[in-house]
């Protein structure tokens, strides 16, 4: 439904009807009021016929030049001042500087291989909008080849958004939220898929890790990993109905994220620096405890305790591992979930970066 002029174009919010503004060429738009993601459906939208924007492109000088075989873009939104009525998470930022200390210290990943986009930083092209998220990823896989070990990582809000492509099992795209998708609307699991799955060649990996709501299948992998009623992890088929590819160019991509039954409740701790995401916190104890060639299996196992134990201690190594008193399950995680680009035995492929 059009509900305004011509330019820009509007919808109405499918759970409040607030009329949203169009963002030229975005699927979705994401609601400043109730925070619900509505589809822009143009087909049967009577909405102006604009041209797609041009992807945006990274100026000379705002992203690292280096081409280190190891990369990483890490990502962590509190959305502080965004959100009408539902104030601002608190763990995201550490859960970025965290995963930094991860990468550096126990993988070896050089510090200018390493992109960090957080809504506190001063640096325009470092603050997580779409256009950095977007630019991001591309300047992620960009010239990837054989031996490159890439990390995405992602700290911050999840939507779900009916699906209509016809290649969703569940009927739903899930998408991470930029920290301006109130104005041009969240990244579907579609594009990720396409930004960073898609390009990774033979040789090359990507490992991402997503702590937020809806996240469960956010890269679009055709293999699902999950506990089974026996408690063993047991790969499911996802691949999906339309027959649409959603697999590499010969590489191969894992997804670490979360599962929930929708019953949880949301918990946000108020301590503004002593927190840090339920799903970040656990893999990285988990990775920090097991030791060096654990397996894909173990590594879930563990990871899946200490979810189950609330946290357990929540000293972690690193920049802001002493202040650290409580874990924030701001994305309602119950238990880690595994997608991949191919099926593996996870009790004998060890997890390496």
């Amino acid at each position: 439904m059009n509900c305004g002029g011509r330019t820009p174009a509007t919808v109405r919010c499918k759970y409040c009807s607030t009329c949203l503004t169009v963002t030229a060429g975005e699927r979705a738009v994401q609601c400043s009021q109730c925070c619900g993601v509505t589809r822009v459906v143009r087909r049967s939208m009577r909405l102006p016929l604009l041209p797609a924007l041009p992807r945006p492109m990274a100026p000379a000088g705002s992203f690292p030049c280096s081409r280190s075989k190891k990369r990483a873009v890490l990502i962590g939104i509190t959305y502080a001042g965004t959100r009408r009525g539902c104030g601002e998470l608190r763990a995201p930022v550490n859960d970025v500087k965290c995963m930094r200390h991860l990468l550096c210290q126990r993988f070896g990943f050089p510090s200018d291989g390493i992109i960090m986009l957080t809504d506190d930083q001063k640096d325009p092209f470092r603050l997580p909008t779409k256009d950095n998220i977007r630019m991001a990823m591309q300047w992620l896989v960009q010239g990837c080849s054989y031996g490159d070990s890439l990390v995405f990582h992602f700290s911050g809000l999840g939507a779900q958004v009916p699906d209509e492509d016809c290649d969703e099992a569940d009927g739903y795209d899930e998408a991470i939220c930029p920290m301006d998708s109130f104005q041009k609307g969240p990244i579907l699991d579609d594009e990720i898929n396409e930004a960073i799955v898609r390009p990774l060649v033979p040789g090359a990996k990507l490992h991402a890790v997503v702590d937020a709501c809806h996240s469960a299948t956010v890269l679009d992998l055709p293999f699902f990993c999950r506990t089974s009623r026996t408690g063993n992890w047991q790969w499911e088929d996802h691949r999906p109905p339309s027959g649409a590819c959603k697999g590499t160019s010969g590489g191969q991509a894992v997804l670490f994220s979360g599962y929930s039954d929708g019953k949880s409740k949301f918990s946000v701790t108020p301590q503004a620096y002593a927190t840090v995401g339920a799903m970040t916190h656990s893999f990285i104890k988990a990775v920090e405890c097991e030791p060096c060639g654990v397996t894909y299996g173990r590594l879930l196992t563990s990871m899946k305790a200490i979810m189950t134990n609330g946290g357990g201690s929540c000293n972690l190594q690193g920049p802001i591992g002493a202040p650290v008193s409580k874990v924030a399950n701001f994305s309602g995680v119950q238990e880690p979930n595994l997608s991949s680009s191919e099926m593996f035995d996870i009790y004998r492929k060890p997890f390496v970066l």
